[in-house]
């Protein structure tokens, strides 16, 4: 493939430069055939430690180690041709200090490729996020509901409910603004408190529960297709892919139990010669 024909990259600057204008295209990817699939349309890839309870079957985010986020993260960046790469540092990876940060986030991005992480940022995260980005990483804050901080804050609930909840959202997201973050993603708020941050802060917003204030969207790529038999409610199906999935299984199991599928589906012709 000649340099001219080959597809370019997004890279965080892109990203940055989008603040206010198209909106950003973000889903999830954990795996080499659906982020081959995704790529073309998407501007962000996130491989997120959702992948704990989405591809792992766990209850939570909270038993995602960092070898499974690199495990998954080159399966992804083994597709991913244009989308900026980005991974989640997972639980207990980055909490105590801003070294162990740049222990993981280095880590994390020189076994997979990737082009940026991701932390839960509140307030207290604006110094590892300076610590990492003053160090030629590139950070993606989270704020809102944080998955991995909802055992101490009640579970999988909307923030911003209480005016003291208000107020800590939008320092969180000045915090990881002020710290150098090229991006953040609000979960779990209202319009009107999504707005205001989106208006306060210089980077984009990536929104997941959050209206179309933000200056993106990202979805759990299973919740948009219908992979699960539930969804957060404020996820549009745009696909059943569970019951198309499940429908063709049971259609091959009927033809494998009657034997009426074509025997040259499961036999190889071997001739005398090739043993």
């Amino acid at each position: 493939m000649s340099a001219q024909n080959r597809i370019k990259r997004i890279g965080v600057p892109d990203i940055r430069a989008r603040k206010g204008g198209e909106p950003l295209v973000c889903l999830t990817a954990y795996d080499f055939p659906m982020a081959r699939l995704l790529d073309p349309h998407c501007d962000v890839l996130l491989v997120g430690d959702s992948l704990g309870m989405v591809v792992h079957g766990l209850d939570t985010t909270i038993g995602v180690t960092l070898d499974m986020m690199i495990l998954h993260g080159k399966a992804v960046m083994r597709a991913a041709k244009q989308a900026l790469v980005v991974i989640d540092l997972p639980f207990g990876t980055y909490e105590a200090s801003p070294e162990q940060a740049f222990a993981s986030a280095s880590r994390a991005l020189a076994e997979t490729g990737a082009q940026a992480v991701k932390i839960e940022s509140g307030v207290y995260a604006g110094d590892t996020i300076r610590f990492l980005t003053e160090r030629g990483i590139p950070v993606m804050g989270h704020i809102g509901l944080k998955p991995q901080a909802a055992l101490n804050e009640g579970g999988f609930k909307a923030r911003g409910r209480s005016q003291a909840e208000w107020d800590r959202v939008i320092a969180e997201a000045k915090a990881a603004d002020e710290a150098g973050a090229f991006a953040i993603v609000i979960e779990g708020v209202d319009e009107e408190l999504a707005r205001e941050i989106t208006a306060q802060v210089s980077v984009p917003t990536i929104g997941i529960g959050a209206s179309p204030a933000c200056d993106g969207q990202i979805l759990v790529t299973q919740d948009l297709l219908g992979l699960f038999d539930w969804a957060p409610k404020f996820v549009k199906r745009y696909a059943s892919l569970g019951e198309t999935v499940s429908d063709a299984v049971g259609r091959w199991a009927a033809d494998v139990r009657s034997r009426e599928f074509p025997a040259a589906e499961q036999t190889y012709r071997i001739r005398p010669n090739d043993r």
